[in-house]
């Protein structure tokens, strides 16, 4: 009798405390997130990224939300990651312009080249009201994705080129194919240059062999993808910004409880700020412009330089672009021109 009444005591207390701890293993909601870079979160800014954001996601749900990153394409590639984030295969996704443009062809209204002065004004144009507009807009043409912000892919986009490639004509892997419309001056680094379509992990071998004779990314990219192992020279134009679009699968989030959406929020808006934050540090330390200039000529455009660049480039562009948009992508457009003009204008603290 003694032992049954100990075991049924046992039992007893097994499930009252089964009843007091969290079933967070039961109750545990797993968000899948995958990006195209390497797991080093003080190497490049999309790890930057999810380090931030998995870290404040589980310590604040107290473990309720689990966040699994999965980098460097170990699911797939950037644009494969997006349809994964529709189809609920994966919940989350960084998603790069020319990867989100086979999905929602209105992120070409950011391709007007020389549309910012300064890192400042993109954040207070991609944080405002553009911004918001611009996510609406997405959620509204998928209808499957939530968008939770622009993170940072680097910074400015500048011309890496091959050795004796210094200011050619002809150029094969010119930047974008919008910017082939346009005739900059025969001094610009790639005039002449022609766009030429490669996938990400092909890039490398491509400049290497000579298939293309350069590339269009910011600093901390050439960084730790080692261009500077088969380019010479790297122009600063900062002639474009394109930032990365923070998906996730609209099912999932709309899941969560009004508790959890705001963990996610906050999350996603530090680990934004932690991104762009790695993005300048890079850009300042030996692993950017301080080390490329001891492998690369590195040269900056002078302020009349990017004027007369932009004269040669900006109308041009902005009129090819209205003409490959729809009537809500002429609105976006008018209104991204609009808003950063005025970030433009904007001086800290002044």
């Amino acid at each position: 009798m003694k032992k049954i009444l100990k075991s049924v005591a046992t039992t007893t207390f097994i499930a009252s405390l089964a009843a007091a701890v969290p079933m967070t293993a039961q109750a545990e909601k797993v968000l899948r997130f995958a990006h195209d870079n390497k797991a080093d979160m003080f190497e490049n800014p999309a790890h930057a990224f999810t380090g931030v954001f998995k870290n404040i996601v589980e310590a604040a749900s107290n473990g309720e939300i689990k966040v699994e990153v999965y980098p460097s394409n170990q699911l797939g590639s950037a644009k494969e990651h997006i349809q994964m984030v529709r189809d609920g295969q994966i919940q989350g996704t960084l998603a790069s312009v020319g990867a989100l443009a086979g999905y929602y062809p209105r992120i070409g209204v950011l391709d007007v080249p020389f549309a910012f002065n300064s890192n400042a004004a993109t954040y207070d144009v991609f944080d405002g009201g553009f911004g918001k507009a611009l996510a609406g807009d997405i959620e509204g043409s998928l209808g499957d994705v939530k968008v939770l912000g622009f993170p940072d892919t680097g910074g400015f986009l500048g011309d890496q080129l091959q050795a004796g490639d210094r200011n050619p004509g002809g150029l094969q892997g010119h930047p974008h194919p919008h910017h082939d419309a346009a005739d900059p001056p025969e001094d610009h680094p790639v005039a002449g240059g022609e766009a030429y379509p490669l996938a990400w992990g092909e890039v490398y071998s491509s400049l290497q062999t000579g298939v293309i004779d350069g590339q269009m990314n910011p600093v901390p990219t050439v960084t730790f993808a080692k261009f500077d192992e088969v380019q010479q020279y790297l122009t600063l134009t900062n002639h474009l910004f394109a930032p990365y679009t923070l998906l996730l699968n609209k099912a999932f989030y709309d899941s969560l409880s009004d508790e959890e959406r705001g963990i996610i929020h906050f999350a996603a808006q530090s680990g934004i700020v932690a991104g762009r934050g790695v993005a300048r540090v890079i850009e300042a330390s030996d692993r950017g412009l301080a080390g490329l200039k001891e492998k690369m000529e590195v040269n900056a455009l002078s302020p009349e330089e990017r004027v007369r660049f932009r004269d040669a480039t900006q109308p041009v562009l902005i009129e090819t672009i209205r003409e490959a948009q729809d009537d809500a992508g002429d609105k976006l457009l008018d209104m991204f021109l609009s808003e950063s003009q005025k970030a433009n204008e904007q001086q800290y603290l002044k």
